[in-house]
């Protein structure tokens, strides 16, 4: 019966220096996992610029449009492009200009959304990481612990 504190106590630190590799493995997973996170929050933000650029460009091709249109009818109404014609032009092209204001408002905002949530990602990905190193600290002195109590 002499022996089996001995062996008790070594497999005791076996399993602790286990649980400390295996709670690094899984910090380095979570940690991982919060990066692919970070990555794809990036990639949304080139896909919310991307979009910007083309709803930019579909709003001028619809604007374009849309004076040639009021063009169009003044003319055909035998009224002249001057005066009330031109002011219509011009509160049209000033409303069309806030409008593209407002769509790269709005993809700024979401760019900076997605900037944020990649960074939070990072952070949880570095505490994850960290809190994973402390376990292990944890389960490495039980197992210390143990070997000493066993053979000190």
């Amino acid at each position: 019966m002499g022996w089996v504190a001995p062996v008790a106590g070594v497999a005791s630190a076996a399993l602790s220096i286990s649980a400390a590799q295996q709670a690094s493995a899984n910090g380095k997973f979570n940690k991982q996992v919060q990066e692919r996170n970070a990555e794809l929050k990036l990639q949304e933000v080139e896909a919310i610029q991307s979009k910007k650029e083309l709803d930019l460009a579909k709003f001028d091709e619809r604007f374009k449009q849309f004076q040639g249109e009021t063009i169009t009818k003044i003319s055909t109404s035998g009224a002249e492009l001057s005066g009330s014609g031109l002011r219509i032009l011009r509160r049209n092209a000033e409303q069309a200009e806030l409008e593209k204001e407002m769509i790269d408002y709005n993809a700024e905002i979401g760019k900076s959304r997605a900037y944020e949530e990649a960074n939070f990602a990072r952070i949880k990905g570095d505490i994850a990481q960290q809190q994973a190193r402390s376990a292990a600290i944890g389960y490495y002195s039980q197992a210390g612990q143990s070997l000493l109590t066993t053979f000190g």
